[in-house]
């Protein structure tokens, strides 16, 4: 049996970092998690092929010679999933579908043979039971949450690791919190599920075999969901980063409480993290109570960010604007908070509702639903209707992107960043090479063609005078800017 996978294109937002991976010829971000994992669960026999459409093109004859295909995709993947279903069925291929995207939609795709929803451990089997026998259902679907401690590791040998800038892992499934917005607990539920740290380790050993050296993304809903678990799991990972000789920069997703706890903290910083992603939502503590970010209120975020800061983590923090009680004072302190907090990566999105959500019965029984989510929260497009004046809120949202992404603001925040920032976690992001190839291009980049050259050369001399060691972070950052400049621009968002 020939299987093609097929993984859909991302749309060229924030999240792509399509303009910063030029600069270190990369091709795509991460690897598609989801896919190499399913393909451990199918049999070995197999004869698999994966075409990741951010990566490499889908010609007529990979298609013309898989027996079966399997797509999975998310949400903001939708445009590109069209066009995959479009070419396969063109070849009157037999073609089977999984991912969130088709977990919440499924049935806007009357085109797609076979739905293998949900988590895959549950359903694939069942899918390959009915195989052998002739008599495939049209939809596996499955409420049951897989013990992921069996789940396999993933198949390295389907890709290229040279085309990408990160490799990626899973520890848990699920978030103890309950936020309004947002789909995890829909997907993976809100009892965290972790897998044993041996397994962990194995699967850490498996991406070191293959020769890779550089960033692994820890791809977990709320790493710290389970706190006893996690700082066992740390404890196994930073003896073996000191075993190793630290050949990897961990980085992940998790809370702001976080920043409440010194002993995973210090895990982190043993274990080689050098970042994490975490959902900041607003400053606003009414805004806060509203989606129920309770996990949010009582604290000094500032404060909260500054201390993952000083321990050597870079925050990437998520925002948004669009909440009921957000009114025309909303986009002023949200451009304050992220210029003091020294949050460089500030991803500012409006509000989305999305399918199945807390936030999207509301809305949809309110009968302020427009239309069906995007997947895409910076495209300047809303599902719903706002309270605040639309209007109001979409030159609100423009005014914060136009604002913080401006070189002068941007490079500003750079430096509140790295006069914070202590310590650089060994295993760099990019090999020595790629960093030479990344600094001398952008130096012509952002120091002599991009118009606010002048801010790039006063950070450069800021960092080389009071951190010169951080230099390397500085250009990454650099790049980083460049990178979502460029998307601003594409949308037709001209920072002057």
């Amino acid at each position: 049996m020939k299987i093609l996978l097929i993984y859909p294109e991302y749309p060229d937002t924030f999240w792509s970092y399509k303009h910063a991976l030029t600069f270190i010829h990369k091709k795509a971000s991460l690897p598609p998690l989801g896919l190499l994992t399913v393909s451990s669960l199918l049999p070995e026999n197999w004869e698999k092929k994966l075409i990741d459409l951010n990566v490499n093109k889908l010609t007529d004859e990979d298609i013309v010679n898989a027996d079966l295909v399997m797509i999975s995709s998310m949400i903001v993947q939708i445009n590109s999933v069209k066009e995959i279903i479009k070419r396969v069925k063109s070849f009157g291929k037999f073609l089977i579908a999984g991912g969130p995207l088709f977990s919440s939609l499924y049935k806007d795709f009357p085109e797609v043979d076979c739905f293998v929803l949900n988590e895959g451990e549950i359903t694939v089997p069942l899918f390959l039971r009915d195989l052998a026998v002739n008599d495939v259902k049209r939809v596996y679907k499955s409420a049951i949450r897989p013990d992921i401690s069996k789940t396999p590791l993933p198949d390295w040998s389907l890709i290229d690791m040279n085309d990408y800038a990160s490799m990626a892992i899973q520890v848990s499934r699920g978030c103890p919190f309950s936020c309004d917005f947002c789909d995890i607990i829909i997907m993976n539920g809100r009892v965290p599920r972790v897998k044993e740290p041996g397994q962990v380790i194995a699967e850490l050993n498996a991406i070191y075999d293959t020769g890779w050296r550089g960033g692994v993304f820890i791809v977990d809903d709320n790493f710290i969901g389970n706190r006893k678990k996690v700082k066992a799991i740390l404890q196994e990972i930073s003896v073996w980063m000191k075993e190793h000789k630290k050949p990897f920069s961990l980085s992940t997703e998790a809370s702001i409480t976080v920043a409440d706890d010194p002993e995973i903290i210090e895990l982190l910083k043993e274990s080689n993290f050098s970042g994490l992603f975490v959902g900041i939502e607003t400053p606003d503590e009414d805004s806060l109570k509203s989606c129920g970010k309770y996990q949010n209120t009582g604290k000094d975020l500032k404060e909260k960010v500054n201390v993952l800061q000083r321990n050597g983590l870079e925050v990437k923090g998520g925002f948004i604007v669009g909440f009921d009680t957000d009114s025309a004072g909303t986009f002023d302190k949200m451009i304050e908070f992220i210029q003091k907090s020294g949050i460089v990566t500030a991803m500012v999105g409006l509000l989305h509702a999305l399918p199945k959500t807390k936030l999207y019965k509301k809305l949809k029984k309110d009968g302020r639903i427009l239309s069906a989510a995007t997947g895409n929260n910076t495209d300047s497009t809303l599902n719903f209707i706002p309270v605040i004046n639309k209007d109001i809120l979409l030159e609100g949202y423009r005014k914060i992107l136009d604002t913080i992404y401006h070189p002068k603001f941007y490079y500003k925040r750079i430096i509140t960043y790295l006069g914070e920032y202590e310590g650089l976690a060994k295993g760099s992001k990019f090999s020595v090479k790629l960093m030479i190839l990344a600094i001398t291009r952008s130096f012509w980049q952002m120091g002599v063609i991009d118009s606010g050259n002048f801010y790039f050369w006063k950070m450069i001399f800021w960092t080389m005078l009071h951190k010169p060691k951080l230099i390397s972070e500085a250009i990454t950052q650099s790049i980083y800017g460049h990178h979502y400049r460029t998307v601003l621009q594409t949308n037709s968002r001209i920072i002057k």
